[in-house]
């Protein structure tokens, strides 16, 4: 059986090599985003793993007989989910390798930004001896912290939070509202945690139902002291309308690791805001969560293809309807 890896951004493949070799099946890797050069590469591959290629209906509809695609990440946007279900074809991803990373990033923004800490910094290097240029300051227990899903990563936020006394709430369609409250978190609408919470820290997946979930009335509903976080996907705010909000005045800042078009452009405005945090879409990144990304993706990938069902499947419910 055949496997073809799109792309990566690793060191090396040598994990994913060995493991997939010792279990007898061929590995080829390209380094293939564009559609056209794509197609001949997996069009008889038993299974896909990428990372940022797209993987459109255009790709799908031209393989012969490919049991799964599986996503170097969370996040399946670039994979046409769709289209794959139509087929047959297994959509998996590797959604806890890196949760204790990104909840550790959302969380140190989030402190970051409570305190202002690079408004202070700036300041205090232009001269400023004092703490006039973070007025007004807010003490975190006495803060509302809205939390935008109630997943895996989440869930930490929450549980690292709780150590500061904050007061916790959580947005999730499909929250579990017993294990909420037995953390100590209360599930409410989306409303009361846009007009309740001092922080906002956004986690849900990018589909079609959460694009710009997060958009200029929302901003318009939040306190003008609040500060929203996203780790999740870019698209999930409107970043246009993100923007306007902190020129406004509407939010006091923004922690920023995902965005609407990536790489970002130089010139997007909140890489050059005073009141913004931001990063390279890196909340994910350590040594340990590349190791283990990359060992998961192998063993998911045999274990398909050895006729097993895969440990993390995101259209498992729609093929087996």
């Amino acid at each position: 059986m055949l496997v073809v890896i799109t792309d990566y951004q690793y060191d090396n493949i040598d994990a994913e090599r060995r493991i997939i070799g010792e279990a007898g099946f061929e590995l080829r890797d390209y380094q293939v985003k564009e559609t056209k050069e794509l197609i001949p590469l997996v069009k008889e591959a038993d299974a896909i793993v990428t990372q940022y290629s797209d993987v459109s209906r255009e790709v799908i509809g031209q393989l012969e007989h490919c049991k799964m695609i599986i996503k170097y990440g969370i996040g399946v946007n670039n994979i046409d989910t769709k289209a794959a279900t139509e087929k047959g074809i297994y959509v998996c991803n590797v959604p806890d390798y890196g949760v204790e990373e990104v909840s550790d990033h959302a969380v140190t923004m989030m402190l970051a930004l409570g305190k202002k800490m690079q408004i202070l910094e700036k300041a205090f290097r232009e001269g400023d001896w004092g703490y006039s240029s973070t007025m007004p300051l807010y003490r975190l227990r006495d803060c509302t912290l809205g939390l935008v899903g109630f997943g895996r990563i989440p869930q930490l936020v929450a549980k690292k939070m709780a150590g500061f006394g904050l007061r916790i709430l959580a947005y999730d369609p499909f929250v579990d509202e017993e294990k909420a409250r037995a953390m100590g978190v209360r599930p409410v609408d989306l409303e009361t945690i846009l007009r309740e919470s001092d922080f906002i820290s956004v986690h849900v997946p990018l589909n079609e139902g959460t694009r710009h979930l997060i958009g200029r009335e929302s901003f318009k509903k939040m306190k003008q002291t609040a500060f929203v976080v996203n780790t999740a996907r870019g698209g999930v705010i409107d970043e246009k309308a993100l923007v306007e909000a902190l020129n406004a005045g509407e939010i006091a800042g923004a922690g920023v690791d995902v965005y609407e078009e990536e790489p970002v452009s130089p010139d997007n405005p909140l890489l050059h805001m005073d009141n913004v945090i931001a990063t390279p879409h890196c909340a994910w990144y350590s040594e340990t969560a590349i190791t283990t990304l990359q060992r998961k993706v192998a063993e998911e990938v045999v274990n398909v293809l050895q006729g097993n069902e895969p440990f993390n499947c995101v259209n498992r419910g729609e093929l087996n309807r």
